[in-house]
């Protein structure tokens, strides 16, 4: 079955667009401060904080890794439409609760609780798959990672100046604004898998880690493009892991310095999705776009672990943009190699490798931090960024294996 008509697709790729835009801004207004309130519940201990919120990013990644299979075959079985409407209804609750916890242990529930829902940006995923034929994918993608950066223009900066005064305050705002994406989202979003598309039954076997996982050695390529997404996912955690800590710790931002230096990035992030993906996929193809976003993402990382001052670190901000590249690609090249109806299951199977590499990444890279900022170790707080540079730079050398040409995938097999 052919993708829809381009005016079709355009309206509904504008619709999951401003979709994905309000739910990031969301993600993003909180990012500033969740690590500075387990400060704060910890009497401002920087060291315990950040092995707590460690341990934070863990229990969220862990939901993660077990309910996207489930969601992403509930997408593949009745639409994707509901399952975005699910979670951006689910995160706003979710962010109403945490700023009403009273507790470090109940803003560890919400965080759990926040990891079941948070599906939004791999249904997008999904949805895009459904409407984009494939050599278009990778431009779509980048259209996608604009409106990721956007939120994070604007969640970020606004999270941080009103964070400043009151931590509790961007939750607030945050769960309004996703319960808001909720409402948008029914009245205006349609379904993209029509219902001849549809699994004819929830296969419970997809549905869980396991199942989901198997579907990625199923396919010529998939293992090895799946590698390559896990090693990428594990370093990028290093950011939200240490980044908030590391630079306050290292340069001494505050929280508006934070929310802007984040915005920072963002703005730097558009530019790279929205105008550079299309032309550079064009130009050199998928697999060389992800292997020039790789070589700039252990350049981004390995300045940012070297920075010697916060304007060296900024300076690595555009240069670490350009990794930008890598996702679209990679989701391209990905996406190609399975049939329609295994879309959901696919970004279920990534979101897994996301959890996996979040149950250990966060803990890794936190108490590697930990460990370089404390009395009995050599003092080298940018550790954590120099590991992820040397597993981006091992993602980079196996794309060579994994990248091959392989023919495009229309239809399952079963």
């Amino acid at each position: 079955m052919s993708a829809m008509p381009a005016g079709a697709r355009r309206g509904a790729l504008l619709f999951i667009f401003v979709v994905v835009v309000l739910d990031m801004l969301a993600f993003g207004i909180i990012i500033p401060v969740l690590p500075k309130l387990v400060e704060q519940f910890l009497g401002g201990n920087t060291v315990s904080a950040a092995r707590v919120y460690g341990l934070f990013g863990m229990a969220w990644a862990a939901m993660q890794f077990v309910f996207s299979p489930l969601l992403g075959a509930l997408s593949d079985r009745f639409g994707r439409r509901p399952l975005i409407l699910l979670s951006c209804f689910g995160l706003g609750i979710d962010f109403i609760f945490m700023a009403l916890a009273p507790t470090l242990s109940w803003l560890f529930v919400g965080r759990i609780v926040s990891g079941m829902t948070a599906s939004s940006f791999s249904m997008a995923s999904a949805y895009i798959a459904d409407v984009t034929p494939p050599e278009k994918r990778a431009g779509a993608y980048g259209l996608l990672g604009a409106g990721f950066g956007i939120g994070f223009i604007f969640g970020p900066a606004l999270g941080g100046v009103l964070g400043h005064s009151d931590p509790r305050l961007p939750f607030v705002v945050a769960g309004t604004l996703a319960v808001l994406n909720a409402l948008y989202g029914y009245f205006v979003l349609p379904e993209s898998l029509p219902r001849e598309r549809r699994l004819p039954r929830l296969n419970w076997a997809r549905a869980n880690p396991v199942g989901a996982l198997r579907l990625l050695r199923s396919h010529p390529e998939l293992s090895g493009l799946a590698t390559v997404y896990f090693l990428f996912q594990f370093a990028h955690y290093v950011l939200p892991s240490t980044a908030i800590l590391y630079s306050s710790y290292r340069y001494g931002w505050d929280a508006r310095a934070l929310g802007l230096m984040m915005a920072a990035t963002g703005a730097c992030s558009i530019v790279v999705q929205a105008v550079l993906v299309r032309p550079t996929v064009a130009r050199l193809g998928e697999r060389r776009t992800l292997l020039v976003g790789l070589s700039f993402a252990v350049l981004g990382f390995a300045g940012f672990g070297l920075a010697p001052s916060g304007a060296w670190f900024l300076a690595a901000v555009p240069v670490f943009a350009l990794a930008g590249l890598v996702n679209p690609g990679l989701q391209a090249l990905m996406t190609a190699r399975v049939g329609r109806d295994e879309q959901g299951q696919l970004q279920g199977a990534n979101a897994s490798l996301m959890g996996i590499a979040g149950l250990f990444a966060p803990g890794a890279f936190t108490q590697v931090f930990a460990y370089f900022i404390s009395p009995a170790a050599l003092h080298w707080p940018g550790a954590p960024m120099l590991l992820a540079a040397a597993l981006t730079a091992v993602a980079a050398v196996l794309v060579g294996a994994a990248a091959r040409a392989a023919p495009v995938v229309t239809d399952s097999a079963g």
